[in-house]
């Protein structure tokens, strides 16, 4: 049984597309996104800096196309049987939208262009930010987000949750972290899936009520509850939501485990979501694409975990 993932903001590195124009048809699909995003993809997944790439309005559509780069030269949505697990952390649901059918690429561009304006106006409004709580007691980690006046935004799994709030509640976390914990900040603009991005939705929904969406081809979990969504209309419906509400990648781990999967293939930038099914479905195998050189062996993880 196979899971294929689809890594969230934060996973983009200067440059990471580079490579990847080496591909034939990859800048003709790039250009193609970017005229559906607004944001020049090429440039800014090439040459821009790590600074420029990681403004919201940067980061989200350059995370979705490059998932969808990797999974057209993967053909993973034709090589995949429908009981394959596909599941995105936060914007990375636009791209298992896009990956099961739900959205066609285009359309989850124009997504994630509302999406990600919104939230980085969202997040120009208030200093806020992100900050990763790695190791100690879950229920010690909750209280002391609570505490400090922040929100447990991503509940991640394998002793990591993110707390998200203002700047100030941020560093005073920081200083008094949680027994046996660290406090890593994230390189993100924002305090999403919080209520400091609330502005963010109604531009959201009304772009979403305008979208004709497919039920997914694939196994679709919704990192609202790690539960499978079947119809297209409820998977829009909760990725609106999301922009609000908490990512419980736990969750999305505990049905993979249930489910049996035997294999995590992670689309591009591949690595964080590898990295959390390390530490929380031990035993199971893991791929993160990460380079064109890794598609080979994305291949026959995908059909050896597929058979």
């Amino acid at each position: 049984m196979l899971a294929i993932v689809c890594p969230g903001q934060g996973s983009q590195t200067p440059g990471f597309l580079s490579p990847w124009l080496e591909l034939d048809g990859t800048r003709a699909l790039l250009e193609s996104l970017s005229d559906a995003a607004g944001v020049d993809l090429v440039r800014h997944g090439t040459e821009s800096d790590e600074e420029t790439i990681k403004d919201t309005a940067v980061a989200q559509p350059l995370i979705v196309a490059a998932g969808l780069v990797a999974a057209a030269a993967l053909e993973a949505d034709a090589a995949a049987p429908a009981s394959t697990l596909v599941a995105g952390h936060s914007v990375g649901e636009i791209t298992a939208a896009a990956v099961t059918g739900v959205l066609s690429p285009a359309d989850a561009l124009a997504l994630v262009r509302v999406r990600a304006t919104g939230m980085a106006r969202a997040a120009a409004a208030t200093p806020t930010g992100m900050a990763a709580v790695v190791g100690g007691d879950q229920d010690e980690v909750l209280a002391a987000i609570e505490a400090a006046d922040l929100a447990p935004a991503n509940v991640n799994g394998a002793g990591q949750i993110v707390a998200a709030g203002t700047a100030e509640a941020l560093a005073a976390l920081g200083e008094s972290a949680p027994a046996r914990a660290r406090v890593i900040p994230l390189k993100v603009a924002g305090a999403f899936h919080t209520e400091h991005m609330r502005p963010a939705v109604e531009e959201l929904a009304a772009h979403v009520a305008g979208l004709s969406p497919a039920d997914p081809r694939l196994t679709l979990l919704s990192n609202r509850d790690g539960q499978a969504v079947d119809a297209g209309a409820e998977v829009l419906s909760r990725i609106v939501d999301q922009v609000t509400r908490p990512v419980r990648w736990d969750l999305c781990m505990e049905a993979m485990a249930e489910r049996e999967v035997t294999g995590v293939l992670e689309l591009l930038p591949g690595g964080t979501l590898t990295g959390l099914a390390k530490r929380g479905l031990k035993g199971t195998a893991q791929l993160a694409v990460k380079t064109p050189e890794d598609l080979d062996a994305a291949r026959a993880f995908l059909a050896e975990h597929t058979a």
